[in-house]
């Protein structure tokens, strides 16, 4: 009957939002991934958490899921825009750039574990097909966990990403022979292996070939409209009608989604699509999790506490050290190879993705999957904790040089507030004219990081307490501000005059209105970073196309002489302010 609603439906989805609501800001703030606390929600909210308890408190029935099959659908879902998205972060010609890692680490470390689990586990009584899928599943480490927390640009970061890379690249080849299993496990063996894998074969290669000839059609005509309504539904269509030809033919539709994406990262509209699609799978995303978290019977666990205690650590061990090993090996530092290893240590969240697909094929029973989906929720969940332990033993094993704090008055030196990479450019070019410095930074990593690289460094909040005092501010000749968080510049470039009138202060903008604002502040000098790059490239393209130099030189100091009027202006100055520090201007 119209107006009647189904409250059952309604009252998980309440649960749903409101975790999303709960759970993304508070671990967004203690900087720790969502993954983790849905997976706690579901395993709170779920049949064998409060759940239990609804017959003894009825009122528990709001703040539980009702029907935990009924999120099923959604799940999935989540986990085919999971894939499409890793489609969508990878391109050719980014794999190109670190084809050395990525095949080389990245396949040595994804074949090396899965093919020692897939052994130990025969050994124990698996069946060698099941072994195998348990062993690669295994193998796989969190994406959605490991990059957030290492980044991409630490050597940490660079070691982690060309693993993951080749794990997401070969999510495609392992979900495509489990999936091309399953009907053949279920009717006539090879025979009807043989059928899906060429009908298969077809189905892909009639998606790529259509997929480069429509999809850049397709996404224009849906640019032109200028409506994110008609881009959404555009990627939603061709998702889920490449997810559904892959299964018509008996692969798994995440097949599908993962080709999606690929065909997508080549055109010019992926970076519009992932950001579209991103709302949509986090919170699919945060369905999946949860349906996993609900899965977990925690008295399963007290049950087998021993076993499933014995098969995490057993897993977190070997992984790391296997994947420690292999980046010695190929010359990582010692340093790097042990925090890596022990990072990426964890199974993942696309091992569950493998686990389940496995299960469908009838390579592992329902037990054995549900041991070990608690065995890689319980390493999801631990992994930030494995992160902090593997800064703790890189310290350990290669000490971290200590800031020389004997001299720290001997002479005036330069302060540079921020030593990411505007901070290393200015450090080097200071060392270069055997000018002294030392950074201050409030990101431990970064410390770490430069130090090991020789920079000389040290941890502090420059905003607060007497950080600059003790690394003798009152003697500087000058402080250079490097950071790219635009509030805080200004905050503290206004501090700093106000106590230190006569300091020259030189400040990194992001642009003409910010480096306005810092003139105002107080700032000696402004460099907005996008104008001096804008006319570099500028001089560079049109002296390679025969312009003249004289003209060119000219151009170039007419333009920079209008952001000077428009700083001035934007900044209510009475002088005009410069862009750079040469005495020519």
């Amino acid at each position: 009957m119209a107006g009647e609603l189904d409250t059952s439906a309604m009252g998980d989805a309440l649960v749903i939002l409101g975790a999303a609501g709960l759970v993304i800001p508070v671990f967004t703030r203690f900087r720790i991934t969502p993954v983790i606390g849905f997976i706690l929600i579901g395993i709170a909210v779920g049949p064998f958490g409060l759940g239990s308890l609804v017959p003894d408190i009825p009122w528990l029935s709001h703040i539980t899921i009702g029907d935990p099959a009924a999120l099923e659908p959604y799940a999935e879902f989540g986990i085919i825009l999971l894939l499409f998205t890793i489609g969508l972060e990878l391109s050719f010609k980014r794999l190109w750039q670190m084809r050395k890692l990525v095949f080389g680490l990245g396949a040595l470390e994804l074949l090396i574990i899965g093919t020692s689990l897939a052994i130990v586990l025969t050994m124990m009584g698996q069946y060698w097909t099941g072994a195998m899928a348990l062993g690669l599943a295994l193998a796989f480490s969190s994406t959605a966990i490991v990059l957030p927390i290492s980044g991409t640009s630490s050597p940490v970061g660079r070691a982690a990403l060309s693993m993951l890379l080749f794990e997401d690249i070969m999510i495609v080849p392992i979900i495509f022979v489990l999936g091309a299993m399953a009907p053949a496990a279920q009717s006539d063996g090879w025979s009807g292996l043989l059928t899906t894998l060429w009908q298969g074969g077809l189905v892909v290669a009639a998606l790529l070939v259509f997929g480069r000839i429509a999809l850049p059609r397709l996404f224009a005509q849906a640019a032109r409209t200028k409506s994110p309504e008609l881009f959404l539904a555009a990627s939603l269509l061709v998702v889920i009608g490449a997810s559904l030809a892959t299964s018509v033919v008996g692969l798994s539709p995440i097949v599908g989604a993962i080709i999606a994406g690929l065909l997508i990262a080549e055109t010019e509209y992926h970076n519009e699509v992932e950001g579209i699609i991103e709302p949509f799978k986090g919170l699919a995303l945060g369905i999946f999790l949860i349906t996993i978290g609900m899965s977990i019977d925690l008295f399963t666990v007290w049950k087998d506490l021993g076993t499933i205690a014995f098969a995490v650590i057993s897993v977190l061990l070997f992984k790391a050290l296997v994947t420690g090993v292999l980046l010695r090996l190929m010359g990582a530092r010692r340093s790097t190879a042990a925090e890596t290893g022990i990072l990426m240590a964890s199974p993942s969240e696309t091992t569950l993705i493998v686990l389940a697909a496995a299960s469908a094929a009838l390579l592992i029973d329902a037990e054995t999957a549900q041991f070990w989906q608690i065995v890689t929720a319980i390493g999801l969940t631990v992994t930030p904790l494995l992160a902090r332990l593997g800064r703790v033993i890189a310290r350990r094993v290669e000490p971290v040089p200590q800031l020389d704090e004997g001299d720290d008055e001997a002479e005036p030196r330069v302060l540079i507030i921020g030593i990411g990479r505007v901070g290393r450019l200015v450090a080097q070019m200071l060392t270069r004219h055997e000018k002294p410095y030392v950074a201050i930074d409030s990101d431990a990593d970064l410390i770490e990081s430069a130090k090991r690289d020789g920079y000389r460094a040290t941890f502090g909040d420059a905003v607060r307490g007497d950080a600059l005092s003790r690394l003798g501010i009152e003697t500087s000749p000058a402080v250079v501000l490097t950071m790219d968080e635009p509030v805080l510049a200004e905050r503290l470039t206004r501090k700093l005059r106000k106590e230190y009138p006569d300091l020259l202060i030189v400040a990194r903008a992001r642009d003409t209105a910010h480096a306005a604002d810092l003139y105002r502040a107080g700032a000696s000098h402004a460099i907005p970073e996008n104008l001096e790059s804008s006319l570099q490239l500028s001089e560079a393209v049109l002296v390679d196309i025969g312009v003249p130099m004289g003209p060119v030189i000219a151009s170039i100091h007419e333009k920079r002489d209008e952001f000077r009027v428009k700083i001035e202006q934007e900044g209510a100055l009475d002088y005009k302010p410069k862009l750079r520090t040469s005495t020519a201007e």
